[in-house]
Order: C-alpha cells, then structure tokens, then sequence
C-alpha cells in the first residue's frame, strides 16, 4: 500500500480578502522594527491569534519551512502565510505589501545620508550607529549559537565538526571576500559525505553552478548591481547577516560603490528600518546607479524569495522529512554562524576614528551585557555620533 501524500493545512471556510491581506501585511510592513524576531511576532498575533486563519502547529512548521530555503526567512514566512489564504495572489499581494514601506524609508534615509552635502550632525549619526555594527554581527551569530547547538548534540563526532565548522565560515569571511558562500556550500556537502547520505538533487535546496556563486561580474554599472543583488537573494542562508561580507567585498573593494563607512551606514540602516536586513542591498544599489540602481537591487534580491516559496510551498513537508536536507544544514548551519561572526571583524576593521570604538564598546556593552534591543542601541549609537560630529570631532 502506498503511504498516502501529507496534507496541506485546510485554508480558512471563508476566503481572506486581498484587500484584507494587503492591509494587514503593509501593516506588519510598516511597524516590524526589531528584525526577524518581530515580523515572526507580528505574523504570529494577527494569523494565529487574532484572526485563527492558521492554526499555531501550521505556523510553526512554516517557519521551519521557510528556514530550509535561502533569502530572508521571516520575508518567505510572510510569502507563505498569505499563500495559505489566497495561494499565488495572495502571496504576492502579502509578500510585496510587507516589503515595499522597508524599502521606500530605507531608500529615503539613503538620499539623506550618502548625500555628500549632508550637514555635520547628519554625518554623525552615519558613523556612530556605523561604528555599533559589529557589535549587532556578533548578537546575530550569538542568538543563533543554542539551537545550532542542539541539532549536534549527537556523537562526539558530530559535536567536534560542528566546531570546526563554524571556525571555518568565521576564517572564511576574514580571507575569502566574495568567495565566502563557497565554503559554507561545501561544508554542508561535506557533512552529507560525512554521513553518507544518497543525495537526491531534487530534495536538496536549490543552487545554481557553484563557481558562479562567488564569482563577481567584470561589467559594472547596473549588470553588476543585478548580479550582487541576485547572490545576495539566491544565497543566505542562514538569517540576512551572513549577506554582509559578500555586500562588503563588492560594494567598497572590487566595484568602489561606497567608502567602508558609507557601507558600515548601509547595514545600520538595514536594522533601524522595519523589514528584513536584507534591504541594505537598496542602499548599494543607490550607492552604485541612484534611485534607480536601489530599486533594481532590491527587485532582484526578493525574486528569489517568491519564486522559491510558490515552488516549494506544496513539498515543504517532504523537504523537511529529507534526510539530505537536514544533513546539509547541519554543516552549513554553524558555518553560517561562523561566517556572521566573522563578518564582525571586516566590519570592525573599517572604523576610522578613535572615538567610533569607543561607541562599539557601548554598544557591545548594550547588546551582550545588558541585552537591550538592536534598534535602540543603534540608535543610542547615532546619537552619540551626532554629538561627536556637533564637538567638531571627525566624522568622515
């Protein structure tokens, strides 16, 4: 007897209205300040608690679902919620709905602070919340360490390369630039190997040719914008950190986009704006063509996120059931943590002014002392980067 296919969760007796899902969702699109933990918040009150359209045990398995795709996971959770409602209207309808206020308040901060007129205490604000970022990359990868932890709480083996692995993604993001995404690939195939797990492509997540992955395009302008945006929505795994050495290397070393300070104000900008970190890809894009290249950028970089939900929405129960799937993500897991940690040392190197670590000292001592919030620590941190440009200290 064959085993009958899983069931899809049964949608609500009454259709939700796209009208409907077009509010709520640009709601959560307008108020999820505080990154991936907060849209999962937001998502969770209004579909499960508030309007019952999905059950919590529907909710929870999406967001397992979308943390086995690449792209930002809590974008692809709102992608798939409102492909539960309305299927492909409404996912597009809630997915774009979610992401465009992000977009529109990250691209008018871009206008403001990568003007080179802007006045003094704008330029500020710029390199103090700037100078706070690495201290946010070494929050990021710390939030993720217990539950990475936990999938290898197996053999000793196991444990030991779960290590190793994450040494090599934090060395890798240090030495390897673009190339980055490179190893976190081959430690999750490495992992499979380990295990000897028949590999079925189908079952895997979806690639493109690896050598492709770290390669940049030899063409600027808006070819090159495209082409880093692509990578950037095609290939992070693992939470929207681990797409900032790969932004970093492009943007200020192979293309000269951005100064490494105008690129520090990039990701800050990406956190204090609602929406996933993923949005700081806009702000290269403005950084390397203007409106028009922010706007590419950010087209590009969500692409892959819907195209990758309504195609595997219907077999997420069978992706997560693959033993290949989960193989994979248990080597590129902690190499992901790794490499975001890493990312916390690029970002540290770029700081120019003596006061500047003075701010990342405070703002270290904010997020993993006193565990306050990352907008308000960002924040925080441009404020005193307003005061110091106001005393006449250097800010650029």
């Amino acid at each position: 007897m064959t085993e009958p296919a899983p069931s899809s969760p049964s949608p609500p007796s009454a259709p939700v209205g796209l009208r409907t899902i077009a509010r709520e969702w640009g709601r959560i699109g307008c108020v999820g300040f505080g990154g991936p933990p907060a849209h999962i918040a937001l998502l969770r009150r209004l579909v499960v608690r508030d309007r019952r359209w999905l059950d919590a045990e529907e909710f929870e398995d999406g967001i397992a679902a979308t943390n086995l795709l690449p792209g930002p996971a809590s974008t692809q959770l709102a992608i798939l919620c409102a492909w539960r409602l309305r299927g492909v209207p409404g996912a597009l309808i809630g997915g774009l709905c979610f992401i465009v206020p992000g977009l529109v308040a990250i691209l008018l901060l871009s206008a403001l602070f990568l003007s080179g007129e802007a006045p003094v205490w704008v330029r500020g604000a710029a390199a103090g919340a700037g100078a706070a970022v690495a201290a946010v990359a070494v929050r990021a990868a710390l939030d993720l360490i217990p539950s990475s932890r936990a999938r290898s709480a197996g053999s000793r083996g196991h444990r030991a390369r779960w290590y190793a692995y994450l040494l090599i993604g934090g060395v890798a993001t240090v030495t390897l630039g673009p190339y980055l995404v490179l190893v976190l690939l081959a430690c999750g195939f490495a992992e499979l190997a380990v295990r000897r797990v028949p590999i079925r492509t189908r079952m895997l997540p979806p690639f493109f040719p690896p050598f492709l992955a770290g390669a940049p395009l030899a063409a600027g302008g808006l070819a090159a914008v495209a082409w880093l945006a692509f990578k950037v929505g095609a290939l992070s795994y693992g939470g929207g950190f681990v797409i900032i050495p790969l932004m970093q290397s492009e943007a200020v070393t192979n293309y000269h986009w951005m100064t490494s300070g105008e690129f520090t104000t990039a990701v800050a900008l990406g956190q204090i704006t609602p929406g996933p970190v993923v949005h700081t890809v806009a702000v290269v894009g403005y950084a390397a063509a203007g409106v028009g290249g922010g706007l590419l950028a950010a087209l590009v970089a969500f692409a892959p996120s819907f195209a990758l939900v309504l195609a595997a929405a219907p077999r997420f129960d069978r992706l997560r059931a693959s033993p290949a799937v989960q193989g994979f993500f248990d080597g590129a897991g902690p190499a992901v943590i790794g490499a975001i940690a890493g990312s916390a040392v690029t970002l540290g190197l770029t700081l120019a002014h003596p006061w500047q670590f003075g701010v990342l000292a405070a703002a270290a001592l904010a997020l993993l002392a006193l565990r306050r919030g990352v907008v308000t620590t960002l924040l925080g941190a441009g404020v005193l980067g307003v005061f110091a440009g106001l005393a006449g200290l250097p800010v650029t």
